[in-house]
């Protein structure tokens, strides 16, 4: 049921003419780099047809560059997916990763990674690519989210191994969900794919930090409302139905309607902020081609909202109806059919 819900947004975004380019591509390159390990998971994987989130998150990167974000996107799914809930011990050696994650972007692009497994490696040579013509201080910014999104990610994972996932509040659950749905380091992505930068003071200026943590919360809403069916199958915690089902004792459709309102609600304040970008423009005395650069960035954050949507209606990865070896690990706790964490 969740899956099937529709948003009236207010803009469409295009999709990629390279899409099945560099599905093909990205495809071997998952099975060369070993993040699928099996028949059964490769096939897993494909139904949840991430090249079309790429190519509607950022269409319009180059051909090459669509193939390296595809891979980036891969990177970061299926390492949601490797906590176990049959074995928490599994939360100290994806505590190791991720820290081994965070740090790639400090060293020099093209490093040897320290913790060795296929995640890891692979995303040595992707940051290599991903950061390649970007200023020091895109890539200090990009760092510094994508540390955040890990960070928080390892504390989930480290509740659930600890039988506490299912303990935030609604107010926690929400600054919480902010850092885990990972939209800050996504959106600074979307610069990477048209080459160019948000001047640092727009960046700084409160209206665009409110802006993107308003698409974060309206994107992670979003992704909980879609993702509540095989959340539920894995018996995760972390889900905003979950959260308001636990909190205020309602019903399940209850506690779906009332993650319906409050996501409306997140994007109905970001696109409020949204109106007063040209006046911040004004405010900062930005020249013409400042101003291009901020229309960019602000249609980079657009892409994510309705690309993410677009793509999360259909996807395999939420299917609320499925029999196969993936459902199957769902309902053992798991997320992925194949261990990406050992050498």
């Amino acid at each position: 049921m969740p899956q099937d819900v529709k948003f009236d947004l207010p803009f469409t975004t295009p999709i990629s003419e390279h899409l099945e380019y560099a599905r093909a591509r990205h495809l071997r390159w998952v099975w060369d780099r070993r993040l699928v390990r099996s028949k059964e998971g490769f096939e897993e994987y494909r139904s949840w047809d991430l090249p079309q989130a790429a190519a509607r998150t950022y269409p319009h990167a180059s051909a090459e560059d669509m193939v390296v974000l595809m891979n980036w996107f891969s990177l970061a799914f299926l390492f949601d997916d490797q906590f176990d809930a049959g074995r928490p011990d599994r939360a100290d050696r994806i505590a190791d990763v991720a820290r081994e994650l965070i740090v790639t972007p400090l060293r020099p692009a093209g490093s040897t990674p320290r913790v060795d497994c296929p995640i890891t490696v692979a995303w040595a040579e992707v940051w290599a690519h991903l950061s390649e013509g970007m200023s020091l201080t895109w890539r200090t910014r990009f760092a510094a989210s994508w540390g955040r999104f890990l960070v928080a990610h390892t504390e989930e994972v480290d509740l659930a191994a600890r039988g506490l996932e299912g303990t935030l509040g609604l107010e926690e659950y929400a600054e919480f969900r902010r850092r885990t749905v990972g939209i800050h380091h996504s959106i600074d992505a979307g610069e990477r794919s048209r080459g160019f930068e948000v001047p640092a003071q727009v960046q700084a200026h409160p209206l665009m930090i409110g802006m993107r943590d308003l698409a974060a919360d309206t994107i992670g809403f979003m992704n909980d409302i879609h993702s509540f069916e095989r959340e539920k199958r894995r018996g995760d915690g972390h889900n905003l139905i979950a959260v308001l089902h636990r909190e205020r004792r309602c019903s399940w459709q209850e506690a779906a309607d009332e993650a319906f309102r409050m996501t409306t609600d997140c994007l109905e304040g970001y696109l409020e902020l949204e109106a007063q970008v040209p006046k911040m423009c004004d405010e900062l005395g930005l020249d013409e081609d400042q101003r291009v650069e901020v229309r960019m960035g602000v249609e980079a954050i657009q892409h994510w909202i309705n690309g993410n949507y677009e793509w999360a209606l259909t996807s395999g990865r939420y299917a609320a109806d499925k029999e196969s070896p993936a459902a199957a690990a769902e309902l053992a706790g798991r997320g992925s059919l194949d261990d990406l964490l050992a050498v």
